[in-house]
């Protein structure tokens, strides 16, 4: 089976990408779920979130897309078909839509928040911004690192990443570098910057390939159901394939840390500043950063 991320095809299984490995039989045991989160730089868990919960998070998110005009009313509502022109994406700050009760009652589950303050064995928060993704046909994420864009504070933070549909292959699930939580000049150089301070775009690399080629490793996915999280560290290279359907992507990722450590500023109070100066004035591109940096 042959995959693509920005048009780079990959085959599943071959020298390139292979499929995650779950996590689910460590559950209960922190040691077993830290030394898998240091072999591997992710843990995969199957059916975390309350399916139902999902499902009305996902129902409600479609019933905004379509009061938006953004999907195309000749199919069911349920397929998230885009209208013609549709981007859809919604912006993580939008708390009428992310601080909905719905999307909160997955994001700020008992199930997800447990499990943190078992991970980090101490009481957790959750950022107050919301990222949600509806990525279109065609879309894709480039490969990046979480530690650039909310690094102010503490290090130990964890992405859960949350499909909010049934996510088969084709329909561009999230990928992860295996063991690029150890690339040491990738960390030295690129991971510390700041998208905000340092005014450099985000994404790494756009060519999965090269990023094999020259630094070892190998992506890894899988196709996903309503329940599932893909949990990462900061320094957990990732990416998405892309999404070949005519349909919207749905997917979430939400942020989680010990309650009493450092807190990035711009994520966290009643109206989160975000990113405040990333994009704006000139930006460095990060081909020009990689060869400054020799990486």
């Amino acid at each position: 089976m042959i995959l693509t991320m920005n048009k780079h095809p990959l085959e599943l299984n071959g020298k390139y990408l292979g499929i995650l490995r779950e996590a689910n039989d460590l559950l209960g045991n922190l040691d077993a779920l830290n030394a898998r989160l240091e072999e591997d730089g992710y843990l995969l868990i199957r059916g975390l979130h309350n399916r139902s919960k999902v499902q009305a998070a996902r129902q409600f998110l479609l019933e905004k897309l379509d009061e938006n005009g953004q999907l195309d009313t000749s199919f069911p509502l349920s397929q998230g078909v885009p209208a013609a022109g549709k981007r859809g994406r919604f912006p993580g700050g939008n708390k009428e839509v992310t601080h909905d009760q719905a999307f909160l009652d997955v994001v700020e589950s008992p199930e997800i928040m447990d499990f943190c303050e078992m991970y980090f064995d101490a009481p957790v928060i959750t950022y107050d911004f919301k990222w949600l993704r509806v990525i279109p046909p065609g879309g894709f994420s480039g490969a990046h690192y979480d530690i650039v864009y909310m690094g102010r504070g503490t290090k130990r933070v964890l992405t859960c990443w949350t499909p909010l549909d049934d996510v088969p292959f084709e329909l561009g699930p999230l990928m992860l570098l295996v063991g690029s939580h150890r690339f040491e000049a990738i960390r030295r150089t690129y991971a510390e910057m700041d998208v905000d301070r340092d005014h450099v775009t985000g994404s790494f690399s756009y060519d999965p390939i090269e990023l094999i080629d020259r630094y070892g490793g190998r992506w890894g996915t899988s196709s996903f159901e309503m329940g599932d999280v893909l949990i990462f560290g900061m320094y957990t290279m990732h990416a998405s394939l892309d999404n070949t359907t005519n349909r919207f992507r749905l997917s979430t990722d939400t942020r989680y840390q010990r309650a009493d450590e450092p807190v990035d500023e711009r994520w966290i109070g009643e109206n989160p500043i975000a990113h405040y100066a990333w994009t704006k004035g000139e930006t460095v591109p990060m081909e020009e950063m990689r060869q400054r940096w020799g990486v």
